[in-house]
């Protein structure tokens, strides 16, 4: 009987125990298959070490606005802000242009530089400068001239360079019924450079077919009447064509504020007058006046390019009296008109054919 009971015992606590066994062995069956399941939601994911954060994503109040958003219905601001005058929006004007250095006075009348490579610095002349050398530079000067111009380059002579110098004269006293013609007048046969310079009253301020004009301000150009009683056409550039080179009008303040019943022409004329205009690059520039503030060489020229000028208002609605340009030859091989706009920001397009 005691036997009997011993055995009975055994099997139970062997049942026990099996049952045991099972239950673990269930819960930790349970346990893996959720877990593969869903290994988020028992640890948290690695953070890649590769991929960026959003582009969008900015700690708040640090980073700036999207460049796209902007407030419900504003417009977006205008690419080409207006311009209120050439000096405030970079242009020359007299505080970056004329002498750097004090001067001293001398009366030369009428001069003849005959020596090649003179340099003139310092110099405030009361007369004019007649050139009959190569490489001559006035530099850091001031020419009042009563003569038919300020500086003139005689036909055979090469490499005159006008630099820093302020150019003008004295309304009334000039030879051709009191008007004075060229502050500077290129009749060489090659470039030259005429830079940072202040140039006033002359009617034909700088003639050229071919020369590198850059920085200078010409203003104040004053009318009157030639020996024939006739108005006197005014220009800050004139080219007469035929030129074999290039000119070079970049970065100038070129104002003609002269009336049009009193010969007003342009702030840059390019006329085919001696023969066909070519090779003129007129880049980023501000012009005012004239009948019209450009004239871009006639039908026949080729190799113009007007690019990134700004033609202002100040005198004009349309920059000039009739207009901001005319006598462009959009045709013509190589001629470009890009980039140029009123100084109010609207664009200029190029004037249909005449």
């Amino acid at each position: 009987m005691t036997q009997h009971r011993r055995r009975l015992t055994a099997w139970l606590l062997a049942g026990v125990v099996l049952a045991v066994v099972l239950t673990l062995y269930r819960a930790d069956r349970t346990g893996v298959s959720e877990h593969a399941a869903a290994p988020g939601a028992t640890e948290p994911a690695a953070p890649s070490a590769t991929a960026p954060p959003s582009p969008s994503a900015s700690p708040s109040g640090s980073g700036p606005p999207s460049p796209t958003a902007s407030p419900s219905g504003s417009e977006p601001p205008p690419t080409t802000p207006a311009c209120t005058s050439p000096g405030t929006c970079g242009f020359p004007d007299a505080s970056t242009t004329g002498p750097r250095i004090e001067l001293e006075r001398h009366d030369t009348g009428n001069m003849s530089v005959k020596q090649d490579g003179t340099v003139i610095k310092g110099w405030d002349i009361r007369g004019s400068l007649d050139i009959y050398a190569n490489d001559v530079t006035v530099i850091d000067s001031r020419i009042t001239s009563t003569n038919w111009w300020g500086i003139n380059l005689r036909p055979g002579f090469s490499g005159l360079k006008v630099l820093h110098t302020t150019i003008t004269a004295v309304p009334g006293k000039g030879p051709d019924n009191g008007g004075v013609n060229y502050a500077v007048s290129n009749m060489g046969g090659s470039s030259i450079e005429v830079g940072w310079c202040d140039i006033s009253v002359f009617g034909n301020a700088l003639s050229m077919g071919q020369g590198d004009l850059h920085d200078n301000y010409v203003h104040d150009i004053v009318a009157f009447r030639n020996q024939g009683g006739e108005w006197q056409h005014t220009d800050a550039v004139i080219s007469g064509g035929g030129n074999k080179g290039r000119l070079t009008i970049r970065r100038n303040t070129l104002l003609n504020s002269t009336a049009v019943d009193r010969g007003a022409t342009a702030a840059v004329g390019l006329f085919a007058d001696t023969g066909v205009v070519s090779s003129v690059v007129v880049d980023g520039n501000w012009l005012a006046g004239g009948a019209y503030a450009l004239y871009g060489g006639g039908p026949g020229a080729t190799g113009i390019q007007v690019t990134n000028n700004v033609f202002s208002t100040q005198y004009h609605p349309a920059a000039g009296a009739y207009g901001a340009a005319t006598a462009w030859n959009a045709g013509g091989a190589g001629n470009v008109w890009k980039g140029n706009r009123m100084s109010d920001g609207r664009p200029v397009e190029p004037p249909p054919a005449s």
